[in-house]
């Protein structure tokens, strides 16, 4: 764990570096963060059993006030989450990895995006709620579906909301000789 002046705490895994460079893409935004390696572990783990292949593995979630968000268990704590974001900008973070199991060579990066919420009344928290879209989403908001009614503004990378930075994988994957375009 590392503190820089009390402006961030990084946790990092695995060695990649990953930590720290969301740590600084959130820095820029204002933010504070945590953060651990999901990503990197998850891939290795997939490229363990894909020796030729490449594999890709992302983790998106929130942070707010320097703590990090991610799922909610139960409809009480989606309701916790939406009421904390509502009305307040906080970071969406994903990191990525990619490896390439035969060469050994990995790849991780992250992107931030900063996302207000309108502030939301608790009649307009419960009603989201009960549409049940909340519950598999960081942050217990899904921007791609009912919840873009409550987002007010973004700045940055929309796909990065939904879950996975598109125009930086593409770009990192000419790295290992993949092109999509």
């Amino acid at each position: 764990m590392q503190d820089l002046e009390g402006k961030v705490a990084v946790v990092t895994g695995a060695g990649s570096g990953i930590g720290e460079g969301i740590a600084r893409a959130a820095a820029r935004a204002g933010m504070k963060v945590v953060v651990a390696d999901i990503d990197v572990e998850k891939a290795q783990a997939v490229a363990s059993k894909h020796k030729n292949a490449v594999v890709i593995a992302a983790d998106t979630f929130i942070v707010f006030k320097g703590k990090t968000i991610g799922k909610p268990n139960t409809e009480a704590e989606a309701r916790e989450m939406l009421a904390k974001l509502s009305g307040n900008p906080h970071a969406v973070v994903t990191g990525f990895t990619i490896i390439d199991a035969d060469k050994n060579k990995i790849v991780s990066k992250s992107v931030a995006t900063k996302v207000h919420l309108k502030k939301l009344t608790p009649s307009e928290i419960d009603a989201y709620v009960k549409s049940k879209e909340p519950m598999d989403k960081a942050g217990a908001y899904a921007i791609q579906g009912l919840g873009a009614a409550i987002v007010d503004k973004i700045e940055g990378d929309y796909f990065n909301v939904v879950g996975l930075p598109l125009c930086e994988l593409v770009e990192s994957l000419k790295e290992f000789g993949v092109h999509v375009l």
